[in-house]
């Protein structure tokens, strides 16, 4: 048990719980003599770091074991020479390595605050209210290197900020209260809380901020200390909390890990822990100084932290607090389990001490979990009474297992680590209805924690961190950090998808070898892409296009798989004939078309450009037919270029036909006149022509047009526009019908209307108009060369049936004759003219269908089958 009595004594006692303060790393390199620490070459140049005093730095620390920023502050004098004289944004890991150093940003306002963000981007608000954003790890400004105003220049500038993982909080000097919860946009919109109602004569003490996501609302809602008097601020409107409580003027104020409580810390030198709506005080603590401390922070959801230089006190519910005591400046580190503190040797970790490791390491303890433990130290020794402890917890033996895993899972020591594994597979080996599924997993965390916790790495993240964290978001970290190798390790370890660590690492390989040759770097690439299937070689040559390599590009582009991935890329490399040769094998056309519109867009006015653009879809059928296809409905002249290109002046003929019918249903589109499509059809008779092969088109468009001026001049005779549109024969019975048969004749004429057709347009115009002593008299001039049949259904179809039986004892055929009385319902003088067809079955069907008049027509069929028979 001296051991137990040894992990013990390293603890605090707080109220009824322990803390422990881990040293996670010492020294720091940071803190080793200016001669021997050298920064990073990653924008420095060689220069030297030296020693780094936090108490003359402004000092960022991301959570999660993030990394470190710290930029020298210019409102505090340092010696002379201790250090470089222009001012260095500096980035270390939690170890204290430098990873990366660069100038900070001249003719800037004064720095009011460094902070990172969710992403690990890092933030410098400046004292005018405006805000830098520099990319890990190389500390590049981003997106530019001019600062984004998130303050009007009006409001004075910033007299107090605070940042949380998306957004910040911002005390004007005018005592406005503005919001921004997007900073890590590129273009952040800040806006303006409900006016605090200040006096000019107040002054804000502190300012504290309960997060979005601890908020009804959804928005951020600010504290302010004014007087004796705390105001809630949101968008909604202002609140003075506390008023019955008195607490007084508070000085420094930190809002608790989930949001529900308030640790105050008044002007008598009181310690308040409230709820953050003020209902009651949980506890309060008198300190021993009034003075209020320079740092804040909850550890956990215990205890609070307060520090003034050289004295750091932990401050319980219950009992006395904990003091411990530093010569040199510290920063705190709040976590999600507790509290990291910075100095300029080392790196601690101050925390709880977890349920389980006070079962196990407790002074005293008979747990199931520390006869457990004790069993294992008594088994190594080759002890009897190993056996003893394990009879004693026989019944508890699972509990005890999870305990001495879960403790294990907590501790740093790698040593300690190993003995309480070690206890849990003592017991494993009497309890078999222990999942060991629980033990396999414990120990894969534990082996990724202990990687990242070297030195080298400087991630000190405890299990909870982990969790909360998870692998995938770790791994994000560990690739931003330039540690693919580990990355790499450890998404094979947990069977995790390794393409974006072995991207990251293509991309950033490509960026740290400019003066390497395509060929010799490709190769280099190739070798690490293939060992992820299905990785988007896309992705890396379009990141070697934007490095201005875009050779590479386009060697990198033909191993990717995905036509919809590999075509984009190609047109954004200038690679046009590869892209379409691409979309075309991939049967895709969507992405043809993408290929096309492309290049089209980039076609010169030139006449030359287009014919170039031409030739290349011409030899490809596919494309050629889809490049049709959409300008047939929608670039008639592109298409019209493209045939004449192609030398198919047919195709281009019959566009030109296709327009003009369509100026012919829009006659507002020709403005009234016949010229356009006049004009169209003229233009395609003569394409007609010279291809020698199409004689009918180029006849039908000559007539076309001629018949279109015929009609014009029509009209402009008559001052009537019923002409232009219709046909020869509609022409030549408009004019019959309106009495211009000299015009009618002048059509025939032109046009070479045969007579029979003649007489079949005029009987129809003078029976439409009814005229019918015309019709009669037409009847007479001569015998018509058709017969009598057009008279005769002229007639009928106008309803006069009189005008119809003159003609139809004119008609030759007994069968028309049989018919024309049977339209007429003329049942008997249809069956005598019928008596006189030989083959009368077929009439008789239809002579049936047109009477309707069954009995008739069977009587009619039965007589002349009688005569048949002799």
């Amino acid at each position: 048990m001296s051991s137990s009595v040894s992990v013990a004594a390293e603890w605090d006692l707080l109220s009824d719980r322990f803390y422990r303060r881990l040293t996670v790393y010492f020294p720091l390199p940071w803190s080793a003599p200016a001669s021997t620490s050298t920064a990073s070459s990653s924008g420095v140049g060689g220069a030297v770091i030296g020693r780094l005093d936090l108490s003359t730095h402004i000092v960022a620390a991301a959570p999660f074991g993030g990394p470190i920023a710290a930029v020298r502050d210019d409102s505090k004098i340092v010696q002379l020479h201790s250090e470089p004289s222009r001012r260095r944004l500096l980035l270390f890991s939690s170890s204290g390595h430098s990873i990366a150093s660069a100038p900070w940003p001249p003719l800037l306002p004064r720095l009011h605050s460094l902070a990172f963000s969710s992403s690990l981007s890092l933030l410098g608000l400046l004292s005018d209210g405006s805000l830098l954003r520099f990319r890990l790890p190389d500390l590049q400004p981003t997106p530019s290197s001019s600062p984004v105003p998130l303050l009007p220049q009006a409001s004075g500038g910033v007299a107090d900020a605070v940042f949380w993982g998306g957004g910040v909080a911002i005390l004007t000097e005018d005592n406005r209260v503005v919001v921004a919860t997007d900073i890590e946009a590129a273009d952040p919109h800040p806006r303006d809380l409900a006016d605090p109602g200040v006096g000019d004569e107040e002054t804000v003490l502190c300012m504290a901020v309960v997060e979005p996501q601890f908020v009804m609302s959804g928005s951020p809602e600010v504290l302010l200390a004014v007087g004796d008097r705390v105001i809630a601020v949101d968008e909604d409107g202002v609140q003075v909390l506390g008023e019955e409580l008195e607490i007084g003027p508070v000085q420094k104020m930190a809002v608790s890990p989930n949001g529900k409580l308030l640790a105050a810390f008044a002007h008598d030198g009181r310690l308040l822990v409230i709820p953050t709506d003020f209902s009651r005080i949980i506890f309060e603590y008198e300190c021993d100084s009034a003075l209020p401390p320079e740092q804040i922070a909850w550890c956990g959801l215990d205890s609070v932290l307060l520090y003034w230089p050289e004295v750091l006190l932990m401050v319980g519910p219950n009992g006395d607090p904990v003091q411990y005591s530093y010569d040199e400046s510290i920063k705190l580190i709040p976590e999600c389990d507790g509290v990291r503190i910075l100095s300029n040797s080392s790196m601690e970790f101050l925390h709880r001490v977890p349920d389980c490791t006070t079962l196990i390491f407790g002074i005293g303890s008979m747990s199931p979990a520390a006869l457990l433990y004790d069993a294992r130290d008594h088994y190594d020794r080759q002890s009897a009474k190993a056996y003893d402890n394990y009879q004693l917890i026989s019944s508890s033996l699972p509990e005890a297992i999870e305990a001495c895993i879960d403790a294990a899972g907590h501790e740093f020591d790698v040593s300690r680590q190993r003995t309480l594994l070690r206890a849990a597979t003592y017991g494993l080996a009497f309890c078999s209805r222990f999942p060991h599924e629980r033990f396999q997993e414990m120990c894969k965390m534990l082996r990724v924690l202990n990687a990242v916790r070297d030195p080298e790495i400087g991630m000190p993240l405890t299990i909870q961190q982990y969790k909360l964290l998870t692998a995938p978001v770790l791994i994000g970290r560990l690739i931003n950090a330039n540690q693919h190798l580990l990355a790499l390790r450890i998404s094979e370890y947990l069977n995790l998808n390794p393409e974006v660590v072995i991207m990251h690492w293509a991309c950033e390989k490509i960026t740290a070898s400019a003066t390497l040759p395509d060929t010799v770097l490709l190769e280099g690439l190739l070798d690490k892409l293939r060992l992820c299937k299905g990785i988007s070689y896309a992705a890396v040559a379009a990141h070697a296009d934007n490095c201005g390599r875009r050779r590479l590009a386009a060697m990198l582009v033909d191993h990717e798989s995905q036509s919809s991935k590999q075509i984009p890329l190609l047109l954004s490399i200038d690679e046009q004939d590869k892209a379409l040769s691409k979309a075309i094998e991939s049967g895709d056309t969507d992405l043809v078309y993408l290929v096309l519109f492309h290049m089209w867009q980039k076609v010169a006015v030139e006449k030359k450009a287009r014919l170039d653009f031409f030739g290349v879809i011409n030899a490809r059928p596919v494309a050629r037919d889809l490049f049709m296809a959409y300008a047939r409905h929608s670039r008639h002249e592109d298409l019209k270029d493209f045939f004449l290109s192609a030398g198919r002046l047919q195709d281009v003929a019959f566009l030109l036909l296709k327009e003009s019918r369509e100026l012919e249903k829009n006659p507002v589109a020709s403005k009234g006149s016949h010229v356009p499509q006049v004009r169209l059809i003229d233009q395609a008779y003569r394409l007609f022509v010279e291809t020698k092969e199409h004689v009918f088109e180029s006849k039908s468009s000559e007539e076309h047009a001629k018949l279109l001026r015929s009609q014009h001049e029509l009209e402009v005779s008559t001052k009537q526009a019923i002409f232009v549109g219709s046909s020869v024969s509609d022409t030549i019975k408009t004019c019959i019908a309106m009495g211009n048969e000299r015009a009618a004749l002048k059509v025939k004429s032109e046009f070479k209307v045969p007579d029979k057709r003649w007489y079949w347009l005029k009987t129809c115009a003078l029976a439409t108009v009814g005229n019918w002593d015309a019709l009669e008299k037409f009847s007479r001039e001569k015998r018509p060369p058709g017969g009598y049949k057009p008279f005769v259904e002229a007639c009928i179809d106008a309803g006069q049936k009189t005008e119809a039986l003159k003609y139809i004892p004119k008609l030759n055929d007994p069968r028309e004759r049989s018919e024309a009385y049977a339209r007429m319902g003329m049942a008997k003088e249809a069956q005598s003219a019928a008596s006189q067809v030989k083959d009368s079955d077929e009439l008789f069907s239809r002579l049936k269908f047109t009477l309707a008049q069954t009995s008739i027509i069977d009587t009619l069929r039965d007589r002349l089958s009688f005569q048949g028979a002799y």
